[in-house]
C-alpha cells in the first residue's frame, strides 16, 4: 500500500479508536528499521486470537518477498502496537508447524482472500503471533 493510503488509515483509526479494513480489525504496528533504526507505523490486519494474543499475516498482497514491516520485526520482535484505543508491548514470533496451520485456517474463515495471497507467490506467508509483555 502507499505511503498516502497508510497515513490515511492510521489516522482514520486514531480518530475512531480503532479500524477495519476489507471486515477485518487493524492493528497498528510500531516497528523499527532493521536497517535504518528508523520508527515507523504500519496499519496490518490482524486476528485476535482466544488466549489474548494477536495474529498478523506478513502476505504483502501475494508479492514474492516479505513485507517490510515483517523484516523489522523479525529483527526487532519487541515492539509496541495500537489496537482500538489501546496501546501496549508485545512480543512477537513466527509460528510454524501445526500452530502456523491452526491460526491461519483460522484467518481463511475470516478473510478468504489471504488465500489468494498464498496462491500468488511460492513463498509460505508467515504468521506472527503477538503476545502483551506488561
Amino acid at each position: 500500500m502507499s505511503p498516502a493510503f497508510n497515513t490515511r488509515m492510521i489516522e482514520e483509526f486514531r480518530a475512531k479508536g480503532g479500524g477495519e479494513f476489507d471486515g477485518v480489525p487493524l492493528i497498528l504496528l510500531h516497528h523499527v528499521g532493521a536497517k535504518s533504526g528508523t520508527e515507523r507505523v504500519t496499519p496490518v490486519v490482524c486476528y485476535p486470537q482466544p488466549d489474548g494474543r494477536i495474529a498478523v499475516i506478513a502476505s504483502n498482497g501475494g508479492a514474492p518477498k516479505n513485507p517490510d514491516w515483517y523484516h523489522n520485526v523479525m529483527a526487532h520482535p519487541k515492539i509496541e502496537v495500537e489496537f482500538g484505543a489501546e496501546r501496549f508491548t508485545v512480543a512477537a514470533s513466527e509460528l510454524a508447524g501445526p500452530e502456523r496451520e491452526e491460526v491461519w485456517s483460522e484467518a481463511l474463515k475470516i478473510a478468504p482472500q489471504q488465500r489468494e495471497n498464498q496462491n500468488k507467490t511460492s513463498r509460505t506467508i508467515p504468521v506472527l503471533l503477538l503476545a502483551r509483555t506488561s
